[in-house]
């Protein structure tokens, strides 16, 4: 049954990718391995490939697949949003994960994919160092989602307050990419009565939820672009403040669904693969471990949806779900690769043997 999953997916793929089957064949072994092992360390990974062969050749095996196998970057992006089948629209959620291997930083800047049920990486840069992404960083992400997709394929771009800066906003704004971002308190904005001040004394009465237009920096700006802000106050009296190119009266709720993408971290992490594992370092291989685990993670979540069908998720009293729509699928994942692994393959021919930008 494995054989035959196996070629499945090797058929569905193949159209797409430049790999030799040796490679191609790795790869879906090693997508597997990540699901069954629940980590993407290339020695316990080595364990998991149903073959006669010693341990160590296998390891040697997946260390030559990330040393020559070079995709280029937005490879994965067409064939996940295929895969988990989405609508013509969806929000994108920006954001940073972090983490240090030895001495050394490990820092995505991530652009996911968010539905009301689906969270998935879809295009990813790696910073090759700590702290912030630039302005240049982020624009150049963007550039690369509007080559694949048509803008008019994101509902809101969503990101936090490290996502800011007039060269960046103004960039989504002229290519007509909807945005809602959060903003610090200490921003100075000129309101449409004249005055210019920050956020924090302009909103030092707010007790409820407040809407205003107003543009960032003083009055001798001339041409400043006018957006639209929603505030309010929260637990502990700070503000949220968020900034949208779209009237703000819906501008707080969409940005709730900015907390997705903190989500599909923990989902990349220690709820599922476990990436913090990788002893990999060089850029050219993250990039590329990530494109395997974001085809793992919609995966397991369109396993759930096939799973829980139209049926409403189980919630306990707290309100919350029971479990996430992605450690549904992710455990159902785990059990059929065990018991039925025809089954479980089967979101994989969702994939078409061609695929075209997506309008």
């Amino acid at each position: 049954m494995i054989t035959k999953a196996l070629t499945t997916r090797k058929k569905r793929l193949s159209p797409h990718l430049e790999l030799s089957n040796s490679r191609l064949e790795t790869m879906c072994l090693l997508i597997m391995g990540m699901v069954n092992a629940r980590t993407v360390n290339l020695s316990h990974l080595a364990c998991e490939f149903p073959t006669d062969g010693k341990v160590e050749s296998t390891y040697r095996r997946l260390q030559r697949f990330f040393q020559h196998v070079d995709l280029g970057s937005d490879w994965a992006a067409p064939l996940l949003v295929k895969m988990i089948g989405s609508g013509p629209t969806w929000h994108l959620c920006l954001d940073r994960t972090n983490w240090k291997i030895g001495q050394r930083h490990v820092n995505f800047l991530v652009l996911a994919l968010v539905t009301r049920r689906h969270r998935i990486p879809l295009m990813w840069s790696v910073l090759g160092r700590a702290g912030n992404s630039d302005t240049a960083q982020r624009i150049a992400l963007m550039k690369r989602y509007l080559s694949v997709f048509e803008v008019s394929t994101i509902k809101f771009l969503l990101a936090d307050r490290e996502f800011i800066g007039a060269q960046w906003l103004d960039f989504l704004h002229k290519n007509n990419v909807p945005f809602v971002i959060r903003i610090k308190a200490n921003q100075l904005v000129t309101t449409q009565d004249g005055k210019t001040q920050n956020l924090s004394t302009l909103l030092r009465t707010c007790r409820g939820k407040r809407n205003f237009d107003a543009r960032f920096g003083g009055n001798n700006l001339g041409e400043a672009t006018w957006f639209s802000f929603a505030a309010k106050r929260i637990k502990g009296g700070e503000l949220l403040i968020v900034v949208s190119n779209r009237p703000a009266h819906r501008a707080l709720a969409t940005y709730k669904k900015r907390w997705a993408i903190e989500s599909l971290f923990g989902d990349t992490k220690t709820r599922g693969f476990n990436l913090e594992d990788t002893r990999l370092t060089i850029s050219k291989k993250l990039e590329l471990l990530l494109g395997l685990v974001a085809l793992a993670v919609a995966w397991a979540s369109k396993t759930a949806t096939k799973l829980i069908g139209g049926g409403k998720m189980k919630r306990k009293k707290h309100g919350y779900f029971a479990k996430s729509f992605f450690r549904i699928g992710f455990d159902q994942l785990r059990k059929l690769l065990r018991s039925d692994p025809n089954a479980a393959v089967s979101p994989w021919i969702l994939i078409p043997p061609i695929i075209t930008r997506v309008v």
